[in-house]
This record gives C-alpha cells, structure tokens and sequence, in this order.
C-alpha cells in the first residue's frame, strides 16, 4: 500500500515538473562580439629552392639547364641577410624539407621551409628588400601569436554574453515583459577572420599584407533568459 502511495506522489510530482516546463516563457538569443589583437609573436615562412643559374640568362631553354645552385648556398646566403636584419640564428627553425620533381630524367631540386619568429612587421620589409629571391620559391605569413591569448579569449565571450543580454532585454521589454534570470548559456565555436594568413609576399611594399597585422577573433554565445511580468 505504501509502495502504491510513493508511486501516485512520485507520477503527480512528474506531472507538475513537466506541465512547470510546458509553461515555461522564455526568450533564446544568440550574441556575439569581435576582438582584435595586435600580435606579438608573428611567424614568417620561408621556401627556398634549389634553381639552376641558366635559368635567370635570359637565353637558355629547360634541356639546357646545367648549373644547379646547391640548397645550402641558398640558406647561406638567406641566414646572412636575416643576421644583418637583426634577427637571431635561435629565431629561425626548419619547418620541412621536400624535393621537387620536374620531369623524367632530370634532376630533383631539393626545398626547405624555414619558420622565422619575428617580433615586428617592419622586420618583412627588411627581409624582403634584402633578399636574393631568385632561391626563394615563396614567402608568406603565418601564424599570429599573443601571449595573453587567454585573458582576450575571456574578454570576447564576456562581451558576447552582455551583447546576448541587451538583445534579449529590448525584445523582452517591446512586449510589454521583464528579462528574468538565466536558464541556459550555450557557448558556440569561436572563429578567427582568418585562420592563418596565406599572402604570397614577394614585394618591399607593406601593403601586401597590412591585412594581416592584427589577429581578429570572433565569439557567439547562445542564451536563454526567463521572461516576467
């Protein structure tokens, strides 16, 4: 009889609990925010490949090609400028090492990637007017670093909530209600404006990539908020 007993009380208590919900008003809105950040770490990639000299004589054709400048004269010669440009040998790692194929019976040609951490963008002016491209295959950005990464992380979400709770307030009070109390946060995927920056840059000129000075981060938050009299 007892165990009857519990079993009304706990189906009423269900009952209630799932009516409490069926009647629950609320409002669902999604805010956002954009943080942008002045990096201080920024990574500049480098690929050098080996190249014959014939190439660049204005005369020869590909069957010709004989000369072929070796890949560490080319890194000789890149490291040199780099050091001139101030920037450490500790600044600079090999990312990777490939080869190129060109076609049956010739010869591979030997690349290498190096990652240069760089502290200012005017550092890329420096490199680019110095360098001897004719063994640069490509340069270009890449990532971008901050070191209080975190604390801007913290800052975007926040601000993305307090956009979320402005929204859902206008629309609450347009209808004559209140914003109550929160009954659910939904944080939803971050996104960079760009991931990371895949400008070909073969030229002094800094507005090549003045698009890619800053690091720019955006944040959604998904609230919902009670709605009272």
């Amino acid at each position: 009889m007892k165990t009857r007993a519990l079993a009304l009380v706990i189906s009423l208590l269900a009952t209630f609990s799932l009516q409490a919900q069926t009647n629950e008003r609320y409002i669902e809105v999604t805010g956002t925010s954009e943080i942008e950040i002045v990096p201080d770490k920024i990574h500049y990639l480098i690929e050098i490949r080996e190249y014959f000299e014939e190439e660049f004589d204005g005369k020869s054709k590909p069957e010709e090609y004989r000369t072929k400048v070796p890949l560490s004269k080319i890194e000789q010669g890149l490291r040199k400028v780099l050091a001139e440009t101030g920037i450490p040998q500790n600044a600079i790692r090999t990312q990777e090492v490939g080869d190129y194929w060109r076609q049956q019976g010739q010869d591979f040609l030997v690349s290498k990637q190096l990652d240069i951490t760089l502290t200012d963008f005017n550092q890329i002016n420096e490199i680019v007017s110095c360098i001897d491209t004719k063994g640069v295959h490509n340069m270009r950005i890449g990532e971008l670093e901050n070191k209080d990464m975190l604390a801007y992380h913290q800052k975007g979400k926040i601000e993305a909530l307090k956009a979320a709770q402005k929204k859902a307030a206008y629309l609450v009070e347009a209808l004559g209600k209140r914003l109550g109390g929160v009954i659910r946060i939904v944080e939803q995927e971050s996104g960079n404006a760009f991931r990371f920056a895949q400008s070909n840059v073969l030229s002094s000129d800094a507005a090549s990539f003045d698009n890619f000075r800053t690091i720019k981060k955006n944040y959604s938050m998904q609230v919902r908020f009670e709605i009272t009299d």
